[in-house]
């Protein structure tokens, strides 16, 4: 290669990172003592209580646990976006950059909600509206936004539905009804980043998918995660899901976060009764499908959820006497993969033994 063409690609390449936005940072997020409440005939019942949670910079977390464990409303939280007659009672989500958005309202708020966090909200053909093209909804957010190149909102759309290996301009000229799930979920996770926003969080992403779809689609947040900087969290029932792309896990039933600890380690050697329990329902391809086994008894509700104690000793081989009437403590142990967090008595009687 001549000196010439050598200092035409130096000079390309600069003019390219010159007109390039600036890079923004992965943000981190702390969750402290959150309590989000729904107003019934029977009072205030809490749906999520006293949850706290980090979200490192550049990480991915995944929040996992049964249909009506608080997982969603916990999601929610991070956009201040939890509906009548549901609200956050008590705590605070402080993200860089930021602050804490419990606090924000009008104009703030919106600008807050898709320029720094990006949300793909379960059922992903929920958030489409069926009477507007994709293009058309993408040209709403973007007016929504004050974005003044929507040429360039567009092209961006374009770009990131190519890498996730569909055809942009098509997709673009749709309605929901003409694209499949996998599609549709990926079109969520479009409007998601358009905008630039460098906190993700993606909500039961694989959901009525089918094996080889969930398979792309967990290929395709892995990928975008590390080529646009993003600090993500992910909501699921599946722990396959969050064995596949978690750097994090945090385990949560009947609004409390149970245990929490890097993935692998977590799913290695659990320590609570529930996750434990979680894995051993996972039905297994090889060997005695008799050895998965189900959970016994239910995941309580917002009326039946204890309103002292552990929320899991209804079904719990360990119950203690103390369960009945003491919230077990969050014990955090420092690892060399980072902290194991976990809130049981008879797990803390164990170890301390």
């Amino acid at each position: 290669m001549s000196e010439r063409s050598e200092v035409t690609i130096k000079q390309s390449t600069a003019a390219r990172e010159a007109a390039a936005p600036p890079r923004k940072e992965a943000p981190g997020v702390r969750i402290s003592g959150l309590t989000v409440v729904y107003k019934t005939p029977a009072g205030e019942l809490p749906a999520v209580r006293d949850v706290s949670l980090t979200l490192e910079p550049g990480s991915i977390t995944g929040i996992v646990g049964e249909s009506g464990s608080g997982k969603s409303t916990l999601a929610l939280s991070l956009l201040n976006a939890v509906q009548p007659p549901g609200r956050i009672s008590t705590g605070s989500v402080e993200i860089d950059g930021l602050g804490d958005v419990v606090g924000f309202r009008g104009e703030r708020l919106r600008k807050a909600r898709g320029q720094h966090i990006g949300y793909v909200f379960q059922a992903a053909q929920n958030s489409l509206n069926p009477l507007k093209t994709v293009g058309k909804q993408l040209l709403d957010l973007g007016r929504s936004h004050g974005v003044d190149d929507l040429r360039g909102l567009v092209r961006e759309a374009k770009e990131l539905l190519g890498r996730m290996g569909l055809d942009g301009a098509r997709v673009l000229d749709s309605h929901q009804h003409e694209l499949s799930g996998g599609m549709r979920q990926r079109v969520g996770i479009m409007l998601a980043l358009v905008l630039n926003a460098h906190l993700v969080v993606l909500d039961e992403p694989t959901t009525a998918l089918d094996m080889i779809t969930q398979a792309n689609i967990l290929k395709i947040v892995r990928e975008v995660h590390a080529e646009r900087g993003l600090t993500t969290l992910v909501i699921t029932h599946d722990i396959g899901v969050v064995a596949e792309v978690a750097d994090r896990l945090a385990v949560m039933y009947g609004g409390r976060l149970v245990e929490q600890g890097p993935t692998r380690q977590v799913l290695a050697a659990p320590r609570h009764p529930y996750t434990r329990g979680l894995i051993k329902a996972i039905p297994r391809l090889v060997g005695d499908i008799d050895e998965a086994q189900a959970l016994p008894g239910r995941p309580p509700t917002l009326v039946t959820v204890p309103k002292e104690g552990c929320v899991f000793r209804e079904r719990c081989a360990l119950r203690m006497d103390v369960c009945d009437t003491v919230d077990p403590q969050a014990r955090v142990d420092e690892g060399a993969y980072g902290p194991r967090i976990v809130a049981c008595h008879a797990v803390t009687v164990k170890e301390r033994a």
